[in-house]
């Protein structure tokens, strides 16, 4: 892995366009999220593009460095992102983020959004994680929280968009406890589809197969893979298996089994349906999995029976033979950030 050095955020009171950096809230592989208020003293968050591996910028500068050879993919990048802020201002839904601006400045763009106060999906998984119960999060709650992301997510599939990157760290929940898909991933992905980065360009345990693949048919389906594996963490505490490994052995019925009785058989069979392997397997369309999930009939719960909880301590303890001949091997968890 290079140790390339991260591009210096902007520093506090720069002012951008009409607004005054406040400091930085977050940076990730392609860009930096800062707080700052606009000429009316309102708070707002703004994402400005600065893809590490393409650009660099030393302490205290404003425009990003980018080398030759990286100019024609960075601008593709900022073309993406460009784009995909001028799509975001189309869509005005509880469930989406706001974008309410976005600007080119610096030889780089500004996209600038609603601030949310409030925590993450991830963090409340990790909360609720550490109460070591059965159930991480109650099954009511599971499926209130993605009746709202799915309203969402039908409107951004309405406006030709996926988002591409959902995951329990890019679904947030506000103050007033309404679920907000944040960060969304096309610039990511054109960037993927286009460069030959070294750092992955999705999140294991989330990316759907077809998103490992250069040139993978992504659809409604590709982002329903991604709401299935988070609904699968607010039930385990921690993502699935990653595409490779459950191509190597698929142990997604093995751990949903472990479930039964704890959550519905329902709730149970939607997880799996949503995360087959095969993307024409899994529901093609928003409206299909939300009706799904809410025309939920009496809820039934099978618990295991003896043979199967036998199996199950068999299959785990050859599972933890497995892991110890090969210890390079580790399962990523939803961390806090």
């Amino acid at each position: 892995m290079s140790s390339r050095i991260k591009p210096a955020p902007l520093p506090p009171d720069t002012l951008i366009g009409d607004y005054r950096i406040v400091r930085k809230l977050a940076s990730g592989g392609f860009g930096v999220v800062y707080l700052a208020k606009d000429a009316q003293g309102q708070e707002v968050a703004i994402k400005e593009y600065l893809p590490a591996a393409l650009a660099t910028r030393a302490q205290g500068e404003l425009v990003p460095k980018v080398a030759q050879e990286k100019v024609s993919l960075y601008r593709l990048g900022l073309k993406s992102f460009f784009e995909e802020g001028r799509a975001l201002t189309q869509i005005s839904h509880a469930s989406v983020v706001s974008v309410l601006n976005f600007f080119r400045e610096n030889e780089t763009v500004y996209m600038v959004m609603n601030f949310l106060r409030g925590a993450s999906l991830q963090e409340y998984i990790v909360l609720a994680r550490s109460q070591k119960r059965a159930k991480v999060l109650r099954e009511s709650t599971i499926r209130a929280l993605f009746d709202e992301v799915l309203r969402g997510l039908r409107i951004v599939h309405q406006h030709k968009m996926l988002h591409l990157d959902i995951k329990p760290a890019n679904i947030f929940i506000t103050d007033e406890d309404r679920a907000v898909m944040i960060d969304f991933g096309a610039a990511r992905e054109v960037l993927n589809k286009e460069g030959n980065f070294i750092r992955p360009m999705y999140t294991p345990g989330f990316a759907a197969p077809e998103m490992y693949k250069r040139n993978g048919s992504m659809g409604p389906w590709t982002d329903i893979y991604a709401v299935g594996a988070c609904m699968f963490a607010c039930m385990t505490g921690q993502p699935p298996a990653d595409v490779p490994g459950r191509r190597d052995k698929d142990r997604l019925m093995v751990a949903l089994a472990r479930l039964r009785g704890v959550y519905s058989d329902n709730l149970l069979e939607l997880v799996q349906w949503s995360m087959e392997l095969d993307p024409m397997a899994r529901p093609q369309s928003v409206f299909a999995f939300h009706k799904a999930l809410s025309h939920e009939p009496e809820r039934r719960y099978t618990p295991l029976s003896m043979s199967e909880k036998v199996r199950l301590q068999l299959d785990a303890l050859i599972g933890e033979g497995r892991k110890t001949q090969t210890p390079g091997e580790t399962s990523v968890r939803v961390k806090t950030p």
